[in-house]
């Protein structure tokens, strides 16, 4: 495993505890219980040495919750000492599972009332952690990262706000544009990539791929993707295209240009396995579209990667292009809320990143460098090696 040997070598920063909030729970207690795994398999850890008070414990997650008044308003509470503890922060944003009443009517959580409560949370710890480090797998307002017209930089000021604050690090996933980090240059800001998961995830499942160039295809579904699809292509040793999207900018709707349609550039699919990667699937259309055109090309299989599944209009598009053969399997990771329905679905495989981000957060609490964590190209190689013998 990445990192372990440095870890083992390397002192804790401080003491370490987890705030999960209600929106990212049930991942937290799957990342608890890897560092409680992580952290018995440690030979060098001397339990009387003051360095390691407090490092073997059973539950790293501190009690913490956000509750509401009838008026909406809410407070956060943090349920024990965090005073000297090295404080990791974990929201899900995209939860909309969680409701809440203003006076009497039924509201769902929305992106803005996850990082309200994410703020009360930091703000319940006073100041007294001795470093605090916020995880948000789908950056918030990561989509609104730049400024065309007269519009709002959401991003970059919802990154100010928490270093105003006192966060030190801010830990994301699959970053819309990883260049949002310029809006807090001093700052910690590390934005992590699945692919190891999703060619673990797809493996498992798909018995007999053929991982090389005469088999296997990277699609980009726009241009967007293309740092992804490359990186992707390369680790792979396979060839890679690009749809790009003809838009009509003198149209607005839903406060963005309509898509005219979805133009080819690559090598000929025929016969070929297609993986198409991005970092979400929001309403699906645009990556259903580039597998319908995938497949009128020729693709054999087509398997789409998406770091974020949000499925805003549902699973009824999905079902109907599964059923026509377009899509044969649509893979995406378990860092935001799936519905249950996800479950019941024969194509859908979930990529588990609990394990990934518990390597992450104990890698952090020591300090060590992260180059193996963020950079999995030789466990890539070595997950290929051992599905080929």
């Amino acid at each position: 495993m990445p990192n372990i040997e440095l870890i083992e070598k390397s002192l804790p920063v401080a003491p370490l505890r987890i705030a999960a909030l209600e929106s990212f729970r049930e991942m937290g207690e799957k990342i608890n219980n890897h560092i409680v795994s992580f952290r018995k398999s440690v030979d060098c850890v001397d339990p009387s040495s003051p360095f390691f008070c407090d490092y073997l414990r059973e539950n790293y997650l501190i009690e913490c919750s956000v509750p509401r008044f009838g008026s909406g308003e809410a407070k956060g509470v943090i349920g024990e000492t965090i005073r000297g503890k090295d404080l990791f922060v974990m929201t899900d944003v995209c939860n909309y599972s969680l409701t809440y009443t203003v006076n009497g009517r039924l509201n769902h959580m929305s992106p803005d009332d996850h990082y309200q409560d994410l703020k009360r949370i930091i703000s319940a710890a006073t100041g007294k952690a001795h470093r605090i480090s916020v995880i948000m797998p789908f950056l918030y307002e990561g989509r609104q990262h730049k400024r065309t017209k007269r519009e709002s930089l959401d991003a970059a000021l919802a990154l100010e706000e928490l270093v105003s604050m006192g966060v030190n690090n801010i830990i994301t996933f699959d970053a819309h544009d990883p260049r949002v980090v310029n809006s807090i240059p001093l700052s910690g800001f590390d934005s992590f990539n699945p692919p190891y998961q999703f060619m673990k995830a797809l493996l498992r499942e798909e018995k007999d791929l053929h991982v090389d160039k005469d088999h296997l295809m990277i699609i980009s579904p726009d241009e967007g993707a293309m740092h992804r699809a490359i990186y992707f292509s390369n680790v792979l040793g396979v060839e890679m295209g690009m749809f790009y999207k003809r838009r009509d900018f003198s149209t607005i709707i839903d406060g963005k240009n309509p898509i005219v349609s979805h133009e080819f550039l690559g090598a000929d699919l025929k016969g070929k396995d297609v993986i198409v990667i991005d970092d979400m699937i929001s309403s699906g259309g645009s990556m259903l579209e580039v597998a319908k055109k995938v497949k009128e090309r020729g693709a054999k299989k087509v398997f789409i990667c998406s770091t974020f599944g949000l499925f805003t209009d549902g699973f009824e598009a999905f079902d109907d292009y599964h059923e026509k053969g377009y899509i044969d399997r649509v893979i995406t990771t378990n860092l935001t809320y799936l519905p249950p329905a996800v479950k019941e679905r024969p194509y859908f495989i979930i990529a588990d990143l609990s394990k990934f981000l518990a390597l992450i957060i104990d890698s952090a609490n020591h300090d060590v460098t992260m180059s193996n964590v963020l950079n999995p190209t030789q466990k890539i190689q070595t997950l290929l090696e051992k599905y080929n013998r």
